[in-house]
């Protein structure tokens, strides 16, 4: 009876990126899943090789059914297209345990390490990152309502940071020097460019001082020279991390040499897929903080293991998402379940708005804190009334 039964995929074509999965296994029970990025690519995947090695197949042999969906002939070690399809299996694979447990998946995992957990605003608009097109933006640009904050930080800083703070936000994370890639594909930043990519955390520590903590997101789009040289500005202002700084995050090498010539702690990376990248960046001392996005790296058993590494090698864990509501809600369990887990991020413009017509459930925030999930399993569940609107793309294999 716990045998998978049907594997169905929801797309929208409004939000290209992203698919939803859901596994149904004998019992009545269904698991949902997602994953993000190349959302059609992922859907063939999951229906033309993926659905004849899940059908019939026990939904209780998680790391069994991990192992075989992680170590294709083709895509392991990245977050392609057979990572990110195998990433929503087993998420949904782990909400189907939590169900049949009648407990929520952060207590499936073992429990909590702690009773909440705090969040930080990705300072993103209502549609990023989900269009399937990049928005670079700059301070003149038209804000699409209150929380767009993406343009509010270009437009001031330090107007965003009192707002989340009246919210209950600790914690902002911001990336100013991103429009200044394309002159050079990010291997030079001039010093007039980089006092303006600055100038947002100088009205931040201007308008609110130390109450709030700031990231700084490179988005792996700079080299070597001029990482550093923001990395090096950046100091003054006490970011918390600067993440993503190098445009390849496996690099090892060129990770710790920008480590070991800078103060501001490096983050990385939403971008790698499965255990041994952030296996050889942390014996190779090239991560102050380790972040992973569960719908890329595999899923949450092998986020559970990444965990564990952060966890061996005394080094905190931050959950990414800026993708969609089921990732954020995985996300969650594994910040309340991994010991050294010091964040769950979060977007306050799609909290507010979109990610509410897709599921049932989201985090309950109190003061900056994430509260944990009640309902058993992942806590969510799609709509129906998503799944019944005009133009939805739906796709099963039995």
């Amino acid at each position: 009876m716990t045998t998978i039964r049907a594997l169905r995929t929801y797309r929208l074509p409004e939000r290209p990126s992203l698919i939803w999965l859901e596994l149904e296994t004998g019992d009545g029970l269904v698991g949902l899943g997602e994953t993000f990025r190349g959302a059609a690519a992922v859907e063939t995947c999951l229906h033309a090789e993926l659905a004849p090695v899940l059908l019939g197949r026990d939904a209780r042999q998680i790391e069994g059914i991990s192992r075989q969906l992680l170590t294709p002939y083709v895509g392991y070690n990245s977050s392609g297209t057979e990572v990110r399809a195998a990433s929503a299996v087993d998420i949904a694979l782990w909400d189907l345990a939590g169900q049949r447990q009648g407990v929520p998946v952060y207590q499936a995992l073992g429990g909590g390490a702690r009773a909440s957990v705090p969040v930080y605003n990705t300072c993103a608009g209502y549609a990023y990152n989900t269009t399937g097109q990049r928005r670079d933006i700059g301070a003149d640009d038209e804000s699409m309502g209150p929380y767009d904050d993406q343009v509010a930080f270009m437009r001031d800083a330090g107007a965003l940071a009192k707002s989340l703070l009246a919210e209950g936000y600790k914690a902002m994370k911001i990336w100013p020097f991103d429009i200044y890639v394309p002159a050079s594909g990010g291997h030079l930043i001039t010093l007039a460019d980089l006092e303006k990519g600055l100038q947002p955390f100088r009205q931040i520590r201007e308008a609110v001082g130390n109450r709030i903590e700031v990231m700084c997101e490179l988005h792996s789009l700079f080299g070597g020279h001029a990482a550093l040289r923001i990395c090096q500005a950046l100091e003054e202002y006490g970011v918390f991390w600067v993440e993503d700084p190098l445009n390849k995050m496996d690099d090892v090498v060129g990770l710790a040499d920008l480590r070991r010539r800078t103060r501001v702690p490096i983050c990385g990376s939403e971008t790698l897929g499965g255990l041994r990248p952030f296996r050889d960046l942390l014996a190779g001392d090239a991560l102050d903080v380790v972040m992973l996005d569960l719908s890329w790296c595999g899923g949450i058993t092998e986020g559970r293991k990444i965990a564990a590494l952060a966890q061996a090698w005394n080094r905190p864990l931050a959950p990414h998402d800026c993708t969609g509501p089921v990732t954020l809600m995985a996300g969650l369990h594994m910040a309340l379940h991994a010991p050294t887990a010091i964040y769950q991020e979060v977007v306050r413009a799609t909290l507010a708005t979109w990610y509410r017509d897709i599921v049932t459930g989201l985090p309950v925030i109190e003061d900056g804190m994430a509260q944990p999930p009640v309902a058993a399993g992942l806590g969510t569940r799609l709509q129906d009334a998503f799944k019944q609107q005009d133009g939805l793309i739906v796709r099963e294999s039995r």
